[in-house]
């Protein structure tokens, strides 16, 4: 099993963002590469090598799973395991996102407290 430590953090959405960042780099101790949108997560991705990529699904221009998709192209991040962060957790929702390549959701609004330890939680569950 590999240790978590790099995550490449999309979302479009400047509190949520500055939340997420302290609870992953401030709480969680992750480094962290936080793109604001799906473009600019393309042209960080590469040079960062995130050993997770935790992506926002309502976004404009390339949503969640756009941005997911054009990561899996590149060979720095194609086979790179993906959390989705979401308002959108029904169970048909979820399916859809795992049917996309995601290994889990995070639901949306998430407790900035034990978000860092949600994630190593999954990342353990998927015995990366």
């Amino acid at each position: 099993m590999s240790e978590l430590t790099k995550i490449l953090y999309v979302e479009d959405e400047p509190d949520i963002q500055a939340v997420a960042s302290i609870a992953l780099a401030d709480v969680g101790g992750f480094t962290l590469e936080v793109c604001s949108s799906g473009e600019i997560a393309l042209d960080k991705a590469a040079t960062f090598k995130p050993d997770l990529l935790l992506l926002d699904v309502m976004m404009p221009e390339m949503d969640g799973p756009s941005t997911l998709e054009a990561l899996r192209k590149l060979p720095e991040t194609a086979n790179t395991p993906a959390i989705f962060m979401t308002a959108k957790v029904q169970t048909h929702e979820v399916e859809h996102f795992k049917s996309i390549g995601a290994i889990d959701v995070v639901a949306k609004p998430f407790d900035p407290m034990t978000l860092a330890q949600t994630l190593r939680d999954i990342w353990q569950s998927q015995g990366l």
